[in-house]
């Protein structure tokens, strides 16, 4: 059993907190002043901070779970957290597992990097998120001329099971990169959802192509009875608090945030620096050569294994070379790039662009997506498509 020494051992540090502050930095903030007051005896401090605690928010069970702990200390001595011999053993685990995470949150040094996932943002797209499964955190980061900046994180839930999605019903949440679909406000959802959901664009072209299913993967809220939920307690969703997860909510843009979820939080530094102006370079040659019409160095950008729908490489390049042979001229215009590289699989960049292609006997303007991977030090398109 974990006891309050045990927790100050992990290095907290008191933080000033306003009660008036509902986030969830907020929140962990008065809640390991509290853990500080028990560990230096001040047991009545302690109850009156969580008393606070709970005034801001009274179904925080975690919260709710130290006042008993701290009533009970009145008549005994503290041996553990959560000391109520009556209580079920599998909400106690869930309860201490919930004050691990959001204690090792609070010591968490101050975000000051870039994180590898995101290399560019599109002008649209005002802000990005960042899922780190194994912190239980979600950091937002908005967009300085197409440069990601850090704003803020929340504490989440997420799949029962962890993390790593490949089936229906495995109760794990997905890692890639994923965009926001749709906006379900409390009239559309029961209870359950809490106040807000936002599903997310699981399974992606890329999940598909690996053979990995399922769907309903969302962003929602608590029950009404229910301020937060154990770092893993969903069926694969991403679970935040309801303040919480309004507060977010006005920086989501439907179609157009990125949701990339990881398991292991990568920073940027000047090789990843120079891999993002490499990519550029390699995409910018290809429309180039697309628009030149020089067919073969076109093609030369598309790997052996490369798909998009029902076209694999040889079909492709067949389809491209007859298109191209009844071209005089072509244009390619590329705008509104975002670039995030793929968690969990290396050398994986996912490119989205508006595409402006005229020539002599056509003309559109389209979304488009495509997956790069570099290999043997040479980037190349495995996937490409329409983006919605």
């Amino acid at each position: 059993m974990m006891s309050y020494a045990s927790l100050l051992l992990l290095g907290l540090l008191s933080f000033p907190a306003k009660a008036g502050d509902l986030n969830s930095r907020g929140m962990e903030a008065l809640l390991v002043k509290s853990m500080n007051s028990v560990g230096s005896n001040r047991l009545d401090v302690a109850l009156n901070e969580v008393d606070t605690l709970l005034k801001i928010n009274p179904n925080f069970k975690l919260a709710q779970m130290l006042k008993g702990d701290l009533l009970m200390a009145r008549s005994k001595p503290l041996s553990g957290f959560g000391n109520d011999p009556d209580a079920p053993t599998d909400r106690m685990n869930d309860l201490r597992d919930e004050a691990r995470a959001r204690l090792q949150r609070v010591q968490q040094p101050a975000v000051t990097s870039v994180p590898r996932f995101i290399w560019q943002l599109n002008p649209q797209q005002r802000y990005a998120i960042v899922v780190d499964t194994s912190k239980s955190t979600l950091y937002l980061y908005e967009n300085v001329d197409g440069a990601a900046r850090y704003v803020e994180n929340f504490y989440i839930s997420v799949g029962k099971k962890g993390s790593d999605k490949s089936s229906e019903g495995d109760q794990k949440t997905p890692l890639g990169v994923y965009f926001i679909n749709a906006h379900l406000n409390k009239k559309q959802l029961t209870d359950f959802y809490g106040s807000d959901a936002y599903p997310l664009s699981y399974p992606n072209e890329w999940d598909a192509r690996q053979g990995r299913n399922g769907h309903g993967i969302w962003l929602h809220g608590t029950p009404s009875d229910t301020y937060s939920r154990p770092p893993l307690a969903s069926n694969g969703c991403v679970v935040l608090s309801n303040d919480d997860l309004s507060h977010l909510g006005k920086s989501v843009q439907v179609g157009t945030t990125p949701v990339i979820i990881t398991n292991r939080m990568d920073w940027s530094d000047d090789a990843d620096k120079a891999e993002h102006a490499a990519l550029l370079k390699e995409i910018e040659q290809w429309r180039s050569d697309w628009a030149s019409l020089n067919t073969d160095s076109y093609l030369n950008h598309y790997a052996s294994d490369f798909s998009a729908g029902s076209f694999n490489h040889n079909t492709w390049s067949a389809q491209k070379r007859l298109v191209n042979s009844g071209k005089s001229w072509v244009k390619v215009g590329l705008s509104d790039v975002s670039i995030f590289p793929y968690p969990n699989q290396p050398n994986l960049v996912v490119v989205n662009f508006e595409q402006d292609y005229a020539s002599n006997n056509l003309a559109n303007r389209m979304k488009k997506r495509q997956y790069w991977m570099k290999r043997n030090n040479l980037w190349q398109i495995v996937y490409e498509g329409a983006a919605s």
